[in-house]
């Protein structure tokens, strides 16, 4: 790990003066690279070149106010050195914590899209592409998210993001979308580990959320979005089980051809054979649903499953994983050709 001591956080502290004054921090660069070779069959047979390659860098900052509240902020670039999102957190004591998020997918219910067990990825997320719609929520969008402390087992989470769908904004900016037609959106979650002082029940985790964006009909057809989730995870010794359900109503108008709505529902095994080596099984099968049903043939909903086998082995700074993957009629299309499969082994150096 490389250290930059004292660089680049004078903006961030000058910025928090007017809450307390803040004490020195630092800042870390961590990173790594991920090297694959895939292989491809089915309708989707077509590998080209099978090398792939891709680049990680994150710059963490951190640092503490006189009042003893603690601030952290995190810079993540991806492949080819491209920006990739920033967030800051302020950590303040028994009153829980605030995240301002530029849309790296880790707040309100898009961090609770598929949180089932697996030794590598998630089954739509390992190299084969589904086009699988999930729950997201503000996630993806500019937001600000409070977190409560924990009591009882009980986490609570609220997000918003002020106008979903705009772009990520510099400080001192604002986006305007002309003619845009959504406004708001609004995230709730809850996590649950409900042990009931049992040792048996320790790795028990219970969770829901709902999401809510505003779509404007005086401009388009359009009624609000919802989204939501709930699921289960249980740990028992090696082996990690989970459960979930997700559904969403896009708001879309009338048209008969328009996608009315998306249901999910995804289950996951994972075993760890010892602190290096562990095993996983992952399903997810996903749903599609017109406001005309007759749209499709014999006005049913759009299928698609997606199976994928993992194993992942990790010594040190180094992981070696390797997933075989299906899925069936990808993108929801029914047609020839969106039947595949694939072969991906992956190597990953971390520093």
């Amino acid at each position: 790990m490389n250290k930059l001591t004292k660089v680049g956080l004078s903006a961030l502290c000058g910025s928090l003066a007017a809450v307390s004054a803040a004490n020195a921090g630092e800042m870390t660069v961590t990173g790594g690279v991920d090297m694959s070779w895939m292989s491809k069959g089915g309708g989707d047979a077509t590998t080209g070149n099978p090398i792939g390659m891709g680049s990680n860098l994150t710059f963490k900052g951190s640092g503490e106010l006189d009042n003893g509240w603690t601030f952290d902020l995190t810079v993540a670039m991806l492949n080819q050195d491209a920006y990739s999102n920033t967030n800051v957190t302020v950590t303040m004591g028994g009153l829980g914590k605030l995240d301002f998020n530029s849309g790296n997918s880790a707040n309100g219910i898009d961090a609770m899209d598929d949180k089932m067990p697996t030794a590598w990825e998630e089954p739509w997320g390992a190299g084969l592409g589904t086009g699988v719609q999930l729950v997201k929520g503000v996630g993806t969008n500019s937001n600000v998210q409070y977190t409560t402390p924990t009591l009882g087992g009980i986490t609570i989470v609220g997000a918003v993001s002020p106008d979903m769908g705009s772009a990520d904004v510099a400080d001192k900016g604002s986006s305007v979308t002309a003619g845009g037609t959504t406004g708001a959106g609004y995230d709730a979650t809850i996590n649950i580990n409900p042990s009931f002082g049992l040792e048996a029940l320790t790795g028990l985790n219970l969770f829901v959320g709902a999401h809510m964006t505003e779509h404007f009909n005086e401009t388009t057809s359009l009624n609000n979005r919802y989204e939501g989730v709930g699921g289960v995870t249980l740990d028992i010794g090696p082996i990690s089980l989970g459960y979930a359900t997700s559904g969403i109503s896009t708001g879309n108008g009338t048209t008969g051809t328009d996608v009315d709505w998306y249901k999910n529902h995804m289950y996951g095994i994972a075993f760890n054979i010892n602190d290096d080596l562990s095993v996983s099984y992952g399903s997810h099968e996903s749903q599609q649903g017109f406001v005309n049903p007759d749209h499709v043939d014999g006005g049913q909903a759009v299928h698609m499953d997606i199976d994928s086998y993992q194993i992942a082995y990790s010594m040190g700074g180094a992981s070696i994983r390797y997933a075989k993957n299906d899925v069936t009629n990808a993108s929801y299309q029914t047609t020839s050709g969106f039947d595949s499969d694939s072969n991906v082994l992956s190597v990953s150096l971390a520093f």
